[in-house]
């Protein structure tokens, strides 16, 4: 087959699945992944696709970076298979006794249908919407962090008197996300929000960030946690190609979720 028949067959692969996996193309055309991504890098530059760390996406715009909470309906919805994914494979490195930190992230709350329930652990929020959803379960210990409510109904509680409590803990395990997430760090909006996540990665042993790939390789206002000092980044096969190898050279370890192997690990770079 020639290059152009080979990258035309892959162009409707994409077309009528969205992505396409080096992988399986590899093994598909009898080809090295190496000639693969070459393939894959040609046919971006034309404007076809869009490389990801496993493969490639359809182009489409730049998602819109939001400054502004979604709506509880949508942040607390089923969410996206890939958010699931991570969600899921998040949950499962909870062990036995652990105290852990979830905050009221649409990504965090999705975590909440993938808790182990056969063990017994403690949970740690400044979330109203993941305190109401936790109180009830009986294997979970768990503490809400208190401090000035903010408007929004189930708004996280992020103010001084919420830092200086989070002070007070030792955590074994906190799951972090942001509004951005790249070689820089862990980004939000608000230096608020930020304090509260600088606080809260201070007193984790082990800090997990939760990186959906719309998340990927942006920087919002305020960097709150650098990402050397980040244990694990969770993501998905759809991340960009050019963020994940910059987090790559600091050193970062990146866990990729399968969505289609029901949220067990599709690859990871130490």
């Amino acid at each position: 087959m020639l290059a152009e028949e080979r990258r035309q067959k892959i162009l409707e692969m994409i077309q009528k699945g969205g992505r396409v996996i080096a992988k399986d193309l590899s093994e598909m055309f009898e080809m090295s992944i190496d000639s693969i991504r070459r393939d894959l890098t040609i046919m971006e530059e034309q404007g076809l696709l869009k490389k990801t760390y496993g493969g490639a996406i359809l182009t489409s715009p730049a998602p819109k970076v939001r400054t502004l909470p979604q709506p509880e309906s949508i942040r607390y919805g089923e969410g996206a298979p890939h958010q699931n994914a991570i969600s899921k494979l998040a949950a499962s490195f909870i062990k036995p006794h652990d105290t852990v930190f979830i905050g009221g992230a649409g990504i965090q709350y999705g975590m909440l249908k993938y808790l182990p329930s056969d063990i017994p652990f403690t949970i740690i929020t400044n979330s109203i919407k993941i305190a109401e959803s936790i109180r009830k379960q009986e294997n979970i210990t768990s503490y809400l962090i208190g401090g000035k409510l903010r408007n929004e109904s189930a708004g996280s509680i992020i103010d001084t008197l919420a830092i200086e409590m989070i002070s007070k803990f030792m955590l074994d395990i906190c799951f972090l996300t942001g509004g951005g997430i790249c070689s820089k760090g862990i980004s939000t909006a608000t230096p608020e929000g930020a304090a509260f996540t600088k606080a809260l990665s201070l007193v984790s042993r082990k800090k997990i960030c939760l990186a959906p790939n719309e998340k990927i390789g942006h920087q919002m206002f305020v960097v709150s946690v650098p990402i050397e000092s980040i244990d694990m980044v969770i993501t998905d096969q759809a991340a960009p190609e050019t963020a994940i190898l910059e987090m790559q050279e600091r050193k970062v370890r990146i866990v990729f979720a399968d969505e289609e192997m029901n949220g067990s690990v599709y690859n990871e770079i130490d």
